[in-house]
């Protein structure tokens, strides 16, 4: 008789081993306090929910970021550029080498700048084998915006772009090639609140959205088993990066930039389940935990909730 739990299922991603990464930035918003995300995510004790499951887990601890008060915006369109430039190289090293070992990178943001490092660094590793990546991008945002459309100047409103092949070539080019993913093999889900400029760039990349407005209609149980099969015939190496704010704000307060209308517990917890299924997955990140806007943690202990319904955590 098998005495394995059948809430235990980490083989469905191919490997037992999993590599969680610290990214502390927060210079890619002008919110305060993202930074800490990433401990605040081990407080809510995501190591020890994983390796419940079944997982041998390391911590590899975060990678350093200098604080803004050291640095001087040159480019107020780019802000900290230099520095995001820097420790994305870093990060997608990291995420390319986990990866290299036969581990899952679980990269833990800090602002959503972690996924121009986290995507860069799958697909550095897809392109050496022959592989085709896709990314499920997660959020209630689309960070579609480059160097002239942005309102703000903030990057982390840039990383979806970025990893197409639009904006500043530094960030493009990250890992010496450009783009990091075809249009037809990224996924925008979730997004309620997009710039004007944002449009066109969509429109121009040619990826596929679902809004919230569509899964309303369409339910999300429809829309991602439609995400799913889409990429399990398209891509070989499946990366999900979650943005904590598509998550309703009644129940993901701890968000810099909250908007209302999110996904639901359940409907956030269906979308991951359904992922794990998939047996594709071979990276993650999360960004935008900001623990000086929540209340008591709880932001980052539904956040170690989604993560792990993700990595295979099944109700039965």
């Amino acid at each position: 008789m098998n005495d394995t739990p059948r809430d235990r299922v980490p083989a469905a991603h191919g490997t037992h081993r999993i590599d969680i990464i610290g990214f502390p930035m927060d210079l890619g918003a002008d919110r305060r306090g993202v930074g800490m995300g990433p401990e605040a995510l081990r407080v809510a004790g995501i190591r020890n929910r994983l390796e419940e499951l079944g997982y041998e887990v390391s911590d590899r601890g975060d990678i350093p970021v200098e604080i803004r008060e050291s640095q001087a915006i040159s480019n107020p369109r780019l802000k900290f550029l230099e520095e995001v430039i820097e420790k994305s190289g870093r990060l997608a090293s990291a995420v390319q080498a986990s990866l290299d070992r036969g581990r899952l990178p679980l990269a833990v943001g800090g602002d959503h700048t972690v996924s121009i490092g986290s995507v860069a660094g799958l697909s550095a590793h897809c392109r050496a084998r022959g592989l085709r990546p896709g990314v499920l991008w997660i959020d209630a945002h689309a960070d579609m915006n480059d160097e002239e459309t942005t309102p703000s100047g903030n990057i982390h409103g840039m990383a979806l772009a970025v990893s197409l092949g639009f904006g500043e070539p530094r960030l493009t080019s990250l890992m010496g090639f450009s783009p990091k993913l075809a249009p037809e093999h990224a996924f925008l889900v979730g997004v309620r609140s997009i710039d004007p400029d944002e449009r066109g760039m969509i429109r121009k990349a040619g990826i596929r959205v679902y809004t919230m407005s569509e899964i309303d209609r369409r339910g999300a149980a429809l829309v991602i088993e439609e995400i799913m099969a889409s990429l399990q015939e398209e891509v070989d190496a499946i990366h999900v990066t979650f943005d904590v704010d598509a998550v309703d704000p009644s129940l993901a307060q701890g968000v810099g930039t909250p908007v209302a209308g999110g996904l639901t517990y359940r409907e956030a917890h269906l979308v991951m389940e359904t992922i794990a299924e998939c047996g594709r997955l071979r990276s993650m990140d999360v960004a935008e935990i900001n623990p000086t806007l929540d209340d008591r943690n709880r932001t980052a202990v539904l956040t170690a909730e989604l993560v792990s319904s993700c990595l295979g955590k099944r109700i039965l």
